[in-house]
């Protein structure tokens, strides 16, 4: 085991406690491939599933996973076409058996930080699904709750910024100037401290996924 994959595991196993304390089922994978594995273990068959805008779910290949499988109803917005079917593939998650998601940012005594531009992951990570599947690599992770959220805000948005080619001042040198442009991506912000009902489940993961 490498000196990376050690502290990987120990940072791993404080987490999980602490997101156990939060009322959150957790677990380590080391690998995307282990975490798609579990992801599979941890839905029954026959349940609808969907996501939000999430790099690390479509990078490490989970929707092919859940299509491949065959026993889910998988909703997927990014095989619709127009605004008004994606805005209905939105309302529909609300009705989803489960909801899969990333996080921006998680602190080491686990919190969970997302921001949104439309605000339907938020409210979905809120309110609405089942069940909600959280997969963060461990490069989301940040000391505390403040520096999470500076994580999300100066390294998330920007990067964000860029992929969808908005007009913001991150876009143009990288950095966060709590800006109030009208094409912000950053216009909800979400702290997960507690899961009421045991809603939420975490999956961590010892590799570098999304932004």
């Amino acid at each position: 085991m490498t000196p990376k994959e050690l502290r990987n595991e120990r940072l791993a196993e404080r987490m999980i406690k602490n997101l156990k304390r939060r009322n959150m089922e957790a677990f380590y994978c080391k690998t995307s491939s282990e975490a798609i594995n579990k992801v599979l273990e941890l839905i029954p068959d026959g349940s609808s599933i969907t996501w939000g805008g999430s790099m690390t779910i479509r990078d490490m290949g989970l929707p092919d996973a859940l299509r491949q499988k065959g026993t889910y109803e998988v909703l997927d917005r990014d095989l619709v076409e127009g605004n008004e079917e994606k805005i209905q593939m939105y309302v529909r998650a609300f009705t989803a058996d489960v909801y899969l998601s990333s996080a921006n940012a998680i602190s080491e005594d686990g919190v969970i930080i997302n921001i949104d531009g439309n605000g339907n992951r938020v409210a979905a990570i809120t309110w609405g699904p089942k069940k909600v599947i959280f997969i963060i690599g461990l490069n989301k992770v940040a000391q505390t709750v403040e520096a999470a959220l500076a994580r999300a805000r100066s390294t998330a948005s920007p990067i964000n910024a860029s992929r969808f080619d908005i007009k913001t001042p991150c876009q143009v040198d990288g950095m966060c100037h709590n800006c109030n442009s009208p094409e912000s991506i950053c216009n909800y912000v979400h702290f997960l401290r507690n899961s009421p009902r045991g809603k939420h489940t975490v999956i961590l993961v010892g590799e570098d996924w999304g932004y």
